[in-house]
């Protein structure tokens, strides 16, 4: 069955969502300092995710608060790496010291956006997932073809996961239409749901220009930063347990 993954930890205790759509996901990506984040936003995500029985998964950024991570940045792949490993590494000692355990890696924003159209930025990716004490799974964005990912992954022992994001529109190539484009974000969970409903039956989306695309998705990403987003969500838990 399709896991349900959110991006959480992002914003204060007051500002988030986090406690109420904790309950509803697999798998908890946790903002561990890059874009936003500190020591104790991550000790309360990993209680909450525990206390859910959510998997764990880091969400690293370029070191980029500012921005939060939005933005592409100029960096010299030895410092991404050395930033990424920190990033990671520090959530995972927080992750054991509350006797859970990270599961896997998904990174944030445009670091995201980026490793998927510059391989060289994939490749120090997976490179820096290498250099883990635990090599851990890399989310990244399901394709029609992921042929050259799977080669470097493979280089350096990593695994992937593969995610679709549930309420975004889908370029003809497999990537997401930008959102300064119209008809980006699909905010109508009708049609969120007959989406993710085509992928569910037969593991296709269909694109903004009418081609279909077939995919192997392991998670299903949603946003759960407003409260619309949360009647989304509890939509599209009640659509996978229903095929599960």
């Amino acid at each position: 069955m399709l896991k349900l993954n959110c991006d959480l930890g992002e914003l204060t205790e007051t500002e988030n969502n986090d406690a109420l759509i904790m309950p509803m996901i697999d798998q908890a990506n946790i903002a561990c300092g890059g874009h936003a984040g500190d020591q104790q936003s991550m000790i309360n995500t990993v209680k909450l995710a525990k206390k859910n029985h959510v998997m764990i998964g880091a969400h690293p950024s370029y070191p980029d608060k500012a921005n939060f991570g939005r933005l592409s940045m100029v960096i010299e792949a030895s410092e991404l790496q050395t930033s990424l490993l920190e990033q990671i590494n520090t959530l995972s000692e927080i992750c054991n010291l509350q006797q859970s355990q990270l599961s896997y890696v998904k990174p944030h924003g445009a670091l995201y956006n980026d490793m998927m159209k510059e391989l060289s930025i994939f490749e120090t990716v997976c490179k820096t997932l290498s250099q883990l004490e635990v090599k851990l799974p890399l989310m990244i964005q399901a394709l029609p073809d992921t042929g050259q990912y799977q080669t470097i992954a493979n280089q350096y022992g990593i695994t992937m996961l593969f995610e679709a994001f549930a309420d975004r529109a889908y370029q003809s190539n497999g990537l997401l239409v930008p959102r300064s484009q119209t008809g980006a974000v699909l905010h109508q969970s009708d049609k969120v749901i007959a989406q993710i409903s085509q992928l569910i039956k037969h593991q296709q989306l269909t694109s903004i220009d009418g081609n279909k695309l077939t995919l192997h998705v392991d998670s299903l990403c949603v946003h759960g930063d407003n409260d619309a987003a949360l009647a989304l969500i509890r939509a599209l838990r009640k659509l996978l347990n229903e095929q599960g």
